[in-house]
């Protein structure tokens, strides 16, 4: 009798503690919970659409109206054949037409930096950010590899803002002319957006 006594009481005080433990769990404040599910409608998320967009991207290297400067190097880049380690912060026109006085769309901000010692490849890390029309405001993120012999190049689209919300996509570059001022690359860009 004592040992199903002792066996009856165990199995009581278990019922006790889950009820306490599923009590407790009811009273967690869940604004302090790290991560949860979420539905996309419940931060007025649409249909995913696709948008292309294509522009002129403008860097300008010296004279009064540089957009390009170079904010740091290696020791060894100005001997180096791919000018590895320099390092330009940038502030580039976005425009309709390969003509720098056309109309402005946005700006490329952000920065590349001479990645490769056997290449000329960059790293880009930057916002394209628009002023016209309805993505007025908002931004494209990208970062990548842009290997700037090559005819055509492709970066990723690794998030954006404003209309742009969630974006992923990617970025093709044309070097469209070349001077040692002056650089013209057409971009084209696909990215899927809300």
């Amino acid at each position: 009798m004592t040992s199903m006594l002792a066996k009856h009481t165990s199995v009581f005080f278990l019922i006790l503690l889950f009820s306490a433990l599923a009590i407790a769990d009811n009273q967690i404040d869940y604004s302090e919970v790290f991560s949860k599910y979420i539905s996309p409608s419940s931060l007025g998320l649409k249909q995913e659409k696709l948008s292309h967009l294509h522009f002129y991207f403008h860097d300008i290297t010296s004279g009064k109206n540089s957009t390009a400067f170079r904010v740091a190097e290696a020791p060894s880049t100005n001997h180096s054949s791919t000018f590895f380690g320099a390092t330009v912060m940038i502030d580039d026109p976005l425009t309709i037409k390969p003509d720098v006085n056309s109309k402005i769309v946005g700006r490329a901000q952000g920065l590349y930096a001479f990645a490769s010692q056997s290449d000329f490849s960059l790293l880009m890390v930057l916002n394209f950010a628009f002023t016209e029309g309805k993505y007025n405001g908002s931004t494209l993120s990208v970062l990548g590899r842009n290997k700037i012999l090559s005819t055509m190049r492709e970066m990723p689209i690794v998030g954006g803002n404003g209309v742009f919300r969630f974006a992923r996509g990617y970025a093709q570059a044309r070097t469209y002319s070349n001077s040692p001022v002056h650089t013209i690359v057409e971009y084209n860009v696909y990215v899927f957006h809300y």
